[in-house]
């Protein structure tokens, strides 16, 4: 039986981890390293560190930041925010982390998927996906991807990519671009609901089962994690592999071992918590 994995996020801008609600309104969480040094002493599976808006300042990961978070941990670290080319990934993965995750610039250059998969093998690369909702009555933007209209969003799309830390509707599908994904070498698909980001109100459970369903690689779920009971519905329901969840974490409303303790109970396989 697969081990269903917990994943605290550190959404990381100007050197401090903060949380937001559908992408806005960012509060301060703390010190990235500090609170990784916690999350991996609790029992945490993996952790990832997004550097949110490296993509929309056009700017580069912050290498120091990610130095000082990986020397905290010890668990698989995966980074992600601002990394354009093969050289970037490079760069992230000597600094200590064990994957990538790529967004923004997997959607604006898909080879870039391949590339970072042939140099460094499937499972460092993760392609993020920010999905929202489609709402019919607006009318679609080309989406970069729009030359290549197998991708595009159709009469029967229910979620559209967004780039850009979910400033940039895209035009393209997400479930079809998670196929997309994995046929190019993503090792694993990091699903985020922009709906349900930070709502509490539990995750795009219809979203993260199409995308499971869809792809034979492990999809971590994101996006809404309010209680303990989201995690057990995002896995079974959702048929997630890993739940991502930040602020119920970061807060102090449940630790990592409460979380895995109540899985346990609800009969998913869980490695054991601290």
């Amino acid at each position: 039986v697969l081990t269903k994995r917990i994943i605290p996020c550190l959404d990381v801008d100007a050197g401090r981890v903060v949380k937001g609600i559908s992408f806005v309104e960012l509060r301060d969480a703390g010190d990235p390293a500090e609170l990784a040094s916690v999350y991996d002493r609790e029992g945490g599976d993996e952790l990832v560190f997004l550097d949110i808006t490296a993509s929309s300042d056009s700017r580069d990961t912050m290498v120091d930041v990610v130095q000082r978070v990986s020397e905290e941990v010890f668990i698989p670290l995966t980074v992600g925010g601002g990394i354009r080319t093969v050289e970037d990934i490079r760069r992230m993965l000597k600094a200590g982390a064990d994957k990538v995750s790529l967004n923004t610039a997997a959607v604006n250059n898909p080879p870039l998927i391949s590339e970072g998969a042939f140099q460094f093998g499937n499972q460092c690369i993760v392609v993020a996906i920010d999905a929202k909702r489609v709402d019919p009555g607006i009318p679609r933007p080309d989406g970069p991807l729009a030359d290549d209209r197998s991708l595009a969003l159709d009469g029967n799309s229910r979620w559209e990519v967004f780039t850009r830390g979910g400033r940039t509707p895209t035009g393209i599908d997400a479930v079809k671009w998670a196929m997309r994904a994995v046929e190019l070498g993503s090792g694993e698909i990091l699903l985020t609901s922009m709906d349900e980001d930070g709502q509490k109100r539990g995750y795009d459970l219809e979203l993260t089962r199409a995308v499971s369903q869809a792809t034979p690689v492990p999809v971590i779920a994101s996006g809404g994690a309010g209680n303990l009971e989201h995690l057990y519905e995002a896995l079974e329901a959702g048929e997630a592999d890993a739940v991502l969840a930040a602020s119920i974490f970061h807060f102090g409303e449940y630790s990592i071992g409460e979380a895995k303790d109540y899985l346990n109970a609800r009969g998913i396989p869980v490695r054991p918590g601290v």
